[in-house]
């Protein structure tokens, strides 16, 4: 392995724990910029909406003070600054990104169980979607006991839930099921269901765990980024193990 000095520019407590098993497995880490850097950490994601970095600064003025041939490893990193730079982009690793669903599943759930008050066997919970964290919220629940229906557009999604012993309905189907369920976790990111359907039922915890909301009404709960909230320790460990691949395999 190449000689690396990683900087970590990252605000979140997430990019914290990330460095700091980095530092366990062996890899130097430095706060400040300097001309041995070859590796920049920044949060997962990146940026704002404003194109700024998460705590505010400007990822040109990181840059400018670094080595120009330099790896940068964050989240949507689709920035000008970053042409000609290598880039890891862990929100396009497949297993990155299935690693981080089951996280936020269990996120998803801490949330779910503090509101409820039924314990999950008692819980009717619909899953919409079937993603990466439809799945494992589908196994999860099941896993407690809890009665499962996943609702899914695809027919060969929805076939496939079944084969794996859950009911399974069609978006459309939705209404017609709804009466009875009590935990409902949204995953597909499109419009899905309205407040003209979800404000009829007030005992059912809504969820909406989707990057576009698909569930409108006045007691949505909208839940994005729950690893780096609700787990950034084993959400920083599995950026180190992601990054400590790449490195193993030369792709980084």
């Amino acid at each position: 392995m190449k000689q690396i000095l990683i900087y970590p520019v990252g605000a979140t407590d997430a990019c914290a724990y990330a460095g700091a098993y980095l530092e366990q497995a062996g890899l130097p880490l430095t706060d400040h910029p300097s001309p041995e850097v070859t590796h920049v950490l920044l949060d997962v994601p990146s940026f704002a909406p404003d194109g700024s970095l998460r705590d505010g600064g400007s990822l040109p003025m990181v840059l400018e003070r670094l080595p120009s041939e330099l790896a940068v490893i964050g989240g949507k990193l689709k920035h000008p600054a970053l042409s000609g730079h290598t880039v890891l982009d862990l929100l396009r690793d497949a297993d990155y990104l299935a690693r981080n669903a089951a996280i936020t599943a269990e996120c998803a759930l801490r949330i779910a169980g503090s509101l409820l008050p039924t314990i999950l066997p008692d819980t009717p919970t619909l899953v919409i979607g079937w993603g990466r964290i439809g799945k494992c919220l589908a196994k999860l629940l099941s896993a407690q006991g809890c009665p499962v229906t996943i609702a899914a557009r695809n027919p060969a999604d929805r076939a496939m839930a079944a084969a794996l012993g859950w009911n399974a309905v069609d978006i459309p189907e939705i209404p017609e099921i709804l009466p009875d369920i009590r935990l409902l976790f949204n995953t597909a990111p499109a419009p899905v269901l309205d407040a003209r359907i979800l404000d009829k039922y007030r005992k059912c915890v809504k969820i909406d765990l989707a990057s576009i909301p698909g569930l409108e009404g006045c007691d949505i709960i909208y839940a994005r980024g729950l690893p780096g909230q609700y787990a950034p320790e084993s959400s920083g460990k599995l950026i180190a193990e992601t990054i400590l691949r790449h490195l193993k395999e030369g792709t980084l």
